[in-house]
């Protein structure tokens, strides 16, 4: 981890090439240590709750440019995500629920308990997240997206049920369904990616 002092450095102005090496050397060296203890529940825990401990504006700092295609951005991408439940559990529990009947297979893939609550949902994304240091990091990346997929059908039903009645919400939805599918597709990328030893 960064200590305060190498993390007060990261949002400045730093040269491009030295912002990638940073992700990538960060990213690397976590994947690392997780997956070569990856039976040390207490360490997986501590990187699976790495935003909570050093904040999202810090791990920000460090991934959130890297592109999806390479391990710093698929870890960011599976960090939002699992930031994203963690502070709002039951409005993506409805959403999922939205979506699971019109996308099966991918809540079999993502492996939500059915009918899903706040604190299944909850419980998966730590699932993904453990998933990247304890087992096949490519299946963890096919969760996350499978996941993705589901929310972003939940967040087309409920635009179309605003829709008449608050457009500006329904228009935002929509947007934000679109992003989901996009990440989905960045997460399904990243796991091929891996499964070709191409994913740095």
């Amino acid at each position: 981890m960064l200590d305060p002092r190498q993390a007060d450095e990261l949002p400045g102005d730093i040269d491009p090439a030295l912002r990638s090496e940073i992700a990538h050397t960060t990213a690397g060296a976590i994947v690392h240590q997780g997956r070569s203890a990856g039976d040390d529940p207490a360490l997986v825990a501590r990187l699976v709750s790495l935003v909570e401990a050093e904040g999202l504006d810090v791990v920000a700092a460090m991934w959130a440019d890297s592109p999806a295609g390479t391990l710093p951005g698929a870890l960011w991408r599976l960090y939002v995500l699992r930031e994203w439940v963690r502070r709002d559990p039951q409005t993506l529990a409805e959403r999922y629920r939205l979506g699971v009947e019109a996308a099966p297979v991918h809540d079999v893939v993502a492996g939500v308990a059915s009918p899903p609550g706040p604190n299944d949902l909850r419980d998966l994304a730590d699932a993904v997240l453990s998933g990247v240091y304890t087992g096949d990091l490519a299946v963890a990346l096919e969760r996350g997206a499978a996941f993705c997929r589901v929310l972003a059908t939940g967040a087309a039903f409920d635009a179309d049920h605003l829709e008449g009645t608050d457009e500006d919400a329904a228009h935002r939805l929509t947007r934000g369904a679109s992003s989901l599918v996009r990440t989905a597709e960045e997460l399904e990328h990243a796991a091929a990616l891996w499964r070709a030893e191409r994913l740095e």
